[in-house]
């Protein structure tokens, strides 16, 4: 590969690493669980694998250690726990736990640990004293022992990547689940791209075999399909955890702030006992617990304030413009502000000893309240209507 041909390996890299981060706090908070941890090893072994053979790193590797081409058993160690990582979750996905599938994925990771021992072996018995940055397979497939290197990696990944795609291919219509589904899809790709990968730099070593020169192959087709493959394969095993938890954190993050303006409307009314105070980083769920429980709690003690006929009239006005859901979010934000006015002032709808309840047709309907109250004009509107109706009704 020319010096100047550079692969964009910064930004697959800084994904993984990010996607590593993320998940790190899932792996202090449920360590004992076995998908977790693979799933950690796996993002941590294809972001090392793209660190060490980006070309900066390779030279460095070479001038720390002093021994050259020390990156390539380094990078292959890692692509082959990858392989190993990736084959042992697909089969966690399949298969219900068992004794005959821990045998199996015991197995895998004796096999891999072997292939890895033997990767350094063979770069320790080989003579490959010319450092090579971009052309390290093609330079020496014909040395000793280094050729036996090369071809120990490149096989343990083609066999890995053919028995995860076929497994794929044989379980993908039996995935019903969205997000699943969506994660084979990515495998598939991903283990496809290896499959491209191997075959390039199996036909670029192969053409030195026979005197012939087609490195081209090894050095610029190959690693656009290595960065993709890491990249997919990690999609494939991520998106099936991270996207239900997204979508779940993203539904309570738009609730939560949808209900800030009505926490912020009942604040004025004191809890009966001191809240607990939760801090900005606490989990979502709990943030957003408390802030429904906050408002419930006032609007329980908002009931004696509340004016039922003041909610009627003000529903009935805003459904001659608005869709049921919008009136009854409207209706609320104005009944709930008058409440709040008279708990103010001290000033109760009723005096009975049993003060009646805020009734459903507020309650389960807060989120559009919430919107109602960032909406001041049209709030606004319908109270002048209401109020200007009940003046004229008054007077006649």
């Amino acid at each position: 590969m020319s010096p100047d041909f550079h692969i964009p390996y910064v930004l697959p890299t800084a994904l993984l690493a990010i996607a590593l981060v993320f998940k790190f706090p899932t792996l202090l908070r449920a360590w004992r669980d076995p998908d977790v941890r693979a799933t950690m090893i796996l993002l941590a072994c294809a972001t090392a694998v793209l660190v060490v053979i980006t070309p900066v790193n390779i030279h460095r590797l070479n001038v720390w250690t002093g021994i050259p081409n020390i990156a390539a058993p380094w990078a292959y160690s890692f692509l082959t726990a990858f392989c190993a990582t990736g084959l042992t979750m697909i089969m966690r996905w399949r298969e219900p736990p068992s004794a005959r599938r821990h045998r199996r994925m015991i197995a895998i990771y004796w096999i891999y640990a072997g292939i890895i021992a033997a990767l350094w072996g063979t770069f320790l018995l080989a003579d490959v004293p010319e450092p090579r940055i971009y052309d390290l397979d093609t330079y020496y497939a014909t040395t000793l022992w280094m050729r036996e290197h090369t071809l120990l990696y490149l096989l343990a990944h083609m066999v890995s990547s053919l028995i995860a795609a076929y497994m794929l291919w044989k379980w993908f219509p039996q995935v019903t689940h969205r997000w699943l589904k969506t994660g084979v899809v990515f495998l598939q790709l991903g283990y496809a791209s290896g499959l491209v990968f191997d075959a390039a730099k199996l036909i670029a070593v192969g053409a030195r075999w026979t005197g012939n020169n087609l490195d081209w192959l090894s050095t610029k087709a190959a690693p656009p399909f290595a960065l993709l493959e890491a990249i997919l394969v990690a999609l494939g095993f991520i998106v099936p955890q991270a996207a239900p938890f997204l979508q779940k954190w993203g539904r309570e993050q738009a609730e939560y702030l949808r209900l800030r303006p009505l926490w912020r409307t009942v604040r004025v009314v004191q809890p009966a006992a001191a809240t607990v105070r939760i801090g900005f980083w606490a989990p979502l769920d709990l943030r957003l617990t408390q802030r429904q429980q906050r408002i419930h709690d006032a609007l329980r003690f908002l009931a004696p304030y509340f004016d039922p006929d003041g909610y009627h009239d003000a529903y009935t006005a805003a459904l001659a413009e608005n869709s049921e859901q919008r009136a009854r979010g409207i209706a609320g934000a104005i009944a709930i502000q008058a409440a709040t006015d008279a708990y103010r002032r001290k000033a109760p709808h009723t005096t009975s000893d049993q003060p009646p309840q805020i009734g459903p047709s507020v309650t389960d309907h807060l989120e559009a309240i919430g919107r109602a109250l960032y909406r001041s004009r049209a709030l606004d509107r319908i109270r002048s209507q209401v109020t200007s109706t009940g003046s004229v009704t008054a007077h006649a």
